[in-house]
């Protein structure tokens, strides 16, 4: 019990971006900075009226520590070009950690256990054309056709792959990594960032899904493996076929008009299909660059005209929560457990009809 107990501490710690001086002083000096390091160490068991505080200070619940659900995070590699600092690294994957651990735990309770199964493992890609061929073809295995995908997140977690939402700091957009082995894909999402502009969520989650995904050469650089997983976010979100269709196959001029309908169609941003199209040589690389300082002068590279308004989450966990409670599998105060809510917020927000 002290050395579960003792993980779990640290992980929440980590999670909060606390040291143990910056913990001891959220506690206002109740408990010293060594008295930490013994709860960290398994040495020493807090008693249930430092528990509570311990609990109120790190926002989990009392059986945090006491979860045994395993979840192995494999190797997490944050983008270089981005600053990010070890302490807010450390809390994205500790937030991951917690989240999934809940996760795999409520479908543990329904015996649910659905294995991913890599959908083009013959593949390889060792160019950006093989990367346009590989978004060809997974869309044809999950059979997509040339439409737009309604809803990337809950299309991930249909096929399997766990997307992890949670509010984090600017500077992270997204990360993806492997669970328990090669068990479980994750696609970990930066909630506050992307909640005003559902567009580059998406783009963001297929991004992360190629990294996943695609069989890169060992040694291949960032930025190629950057470019590459652009490529296939794009080609996912508006494939080839669609684009010839929307504009044609050679373009001199297109509209802003144009641009931002099939952002509303597509979920994907205007400055993406700009790529997208001189990826595909319909319009050339200097109208592409045009464009791009239109967009400058214009004051859109962050606030872009046109708005995407379909729906971008997946709501699968809160559905396992409530068909657990329907057939009385799990009680309020479990169900108020997996959601890292106490009963009384828990039932604020449910109706349960009877």
């Amino acid at each position: 019990m002290n050395q579960l107990f003792a993980e779990r501490f640290k992980s929440a710690r980590l999670m909060n971006g606390f040291s143990l001086q910056d913990l001891s002083d959220v506690l206002n000096n109740k408990v010293t900075r060594q008295a930490l390091h013994k709860y960290e160490k398994g040495e020493v068991l807090p008693d249930s009226e430092m528990m509570e505080l311990l609990c109120e200070a790190l926002n989990v619940r009392p059986d945090y520590f006491s979860r045994e659900t395993i979840v192995e995070i494999g190797v997490v590699k944050f983008r270089k070009l981005v600053k990010y600092s070890s302490k807010e690294q450390n809390s994205v994957i500790e937030h991951t950690r917690e989240i999934l651990s809940r996760y795999l735990e409520l479908e543990e309770i329904l015996g649910i256990k659905k294995v991913f199964e890599h959908p083009l493992p013959q593949l390889e890609v060792r160019n950006i054309e093989d990367v346009e061929y590989f978004a060809l073809k997974l869309r044809e295995k999950w059979e997509l056709g040339t439409d737009p995908i309604f809803n990337v997140s809950e299309l991930l977690e249909e096929k399997n792959v766990k997307v992890i939402e949670f509010d984090a700091e600017d500077a992270f957009d997204g990360l993806q990594t492997w669970v328990n082995g090669k068990e479980i894909p994750v696609i970990v999402l930066n909630k506050a960032k992307f909640k005003s502009k559902k567009d580059r969520k998406r783009f963001t989650a297929f991004h992360e899904l190629g990294h996943l995904l695609m069989p890169f050469e060992e040694n291949i650089e960032e930025k190629l493996e950057e470019k590459f997983c652009h490529r296939f976010a794009s080609a996912m979100l508006l494939p080839k076929d669609a684009v010839i269709k929307e504009f044609g196959e050679k373009r001199n001029k297109i509209s802003i008009q144009e641009l931002g309908f099939l952002k509303e169609q597509y979920g994907i941003s205007i400055q993406a299909i700009i790529y997208r199209l001189s990826d595909l040589r319909i319009i050339s690389d200097s109208y592409r660059n045009y464009y791009y300082r239109y967009i400058n002068q214009m004051g859109w590279k962050v606030d872009e005209p046109y708005e995407y308004q379909g729906k971008e989450e997946s709501n699968r966990f809160d559905q396992l929560i409530f068909r657990a409670l329907s057939e009385d599998i799990i009680s309020m105060g479990k169900a108020a457990a997996l959601n890292n809510m106490k009963l009384s917020e828990f039932r604020s927000k449910t109706l349960m009809v009877g």
